[in-house]
């Protein structure tokens, strides 16, 4: 369905809001040069997702970069497919939009807008999308789903070339499969904490895993986790994987076994304002 190649492997750079824009540059051709395939970047109040997308093409020469994701809140349907059909015809087959709700606290506190059911908020953004009057006349690009709930993984099932799970255990790959069928993309995306000091991981890992646990509680439930609130250490080894880069690659394995198509690995540190160019160089050895 999609000419997009994004390998099994790439990278989710989620402080990518936070270098200076020659920092950017310099991450994304390091992640590159690496060899990654595909570099993917979230949307929460720093900058904008497609101007993002125009920064980070233009910084390299065949890796896809995908917005993880941009928030349906930010801009209208039709701005947003205008955008992406500017950067699909003036990058060929290296953008991929990747859409989603955001959180209420986001849409409602910083942007001013008001949340509405996510699915159905969704379903309505896809139609105007689809029936958008204008814009680059080229193909339609290929556009992925951040989606957890089962509506949502069903509605990228129908309406999306995939969907785009972000920080969540092995059993909800598996899940995610079971649900989109065997013909729709699954990207997942992996927290990773690359440290051989174990205490020092742990206590990283277990941060960025309780700050991601409100809007998963349910779901972390229905998937045998049945004590999720006290976040004990199956769950934050369910949601972070730690170790050395085997530790890694074995956890990327157990998600192409579950059913992921790619696995996007987002490497957590303490000093988010400097890419992690250590680590993605030592993944990119065990991995690649």
């Amino acid at each position: 369905m999609s000419t997009l190649d994004l390998g099994r492997v790439g990278i989710w750079a989620g402080e990518m809001d936070r270098y200076p824009a020659p920092a950017l540059r310099q991450a994304a051709a390091a992640i590159e040069d690496l060899g990654y395939p595909a570099l993917w970047f979230p949307e929460t109040t720093g900058r904008e997702a497609m101007t993002q997308a125009a920064l980070l093409l233009s910084a390299t020469r065949q890796t896809v970069i995908a917005t993880g994701t941009a928030s349906i809140y930010a801009r209208d349907a039709i701005s947003a497919v205008a955008a992406q059909r500017t950067l699909a015809e003036s990058f060929p087959g290296r953008f991929l939009l990747g859409l989603g709700v955001s959180h209420p606290a986001l849409v409602t506190d910083v942007r001013g807008h008001r949340f509405g059911p996510p699915v159905a908020t969704m379903r309505a953004y896809l139609d105007a999308m689809d029936t958008a009057p204008f814009g680059p006349a080229i193909p339609a690009a290929p556009r992925v789903l951040a989606a957890l709930g089962r509506k949502m993984l069903q509605l990228a099932a129908e309406r999306a070339w995939g969907a785009h799970p972000l920080g969540m255990p092995i059993e909800h790959t598996r899940h995610a499969r079971s649900l989109l069928g065997p013909q729709t993309m699954l990207a997942v995306t992996q927290l990773v904490v690359l440290d051989p000091s174990r205490r020092i991981a742990a206590e990283l890992a277990r941060a960025h895993a309780a700050a991601a646990l409100p809007n998963r509680l349910t779901l972390l439930r229905d998937l045998g986790f049945d004590d999720a609130e006290s976040l004990d250490d199956r769950l934050v080894d369910a949601l972070v994987a730690i170790g050395g880069p085997e530790d890694i690659a074995r956890r990327v394995e157990e998600h192409l076994d579950a059913g992921a198509d790619h696995v996007s690995l987002h490497v957590l540190t303490a000093t988010p304002d400097e890419p992690p160019l250590r680590q993605w160089q030592e993944l990119a050895a065990q991995l690649l």
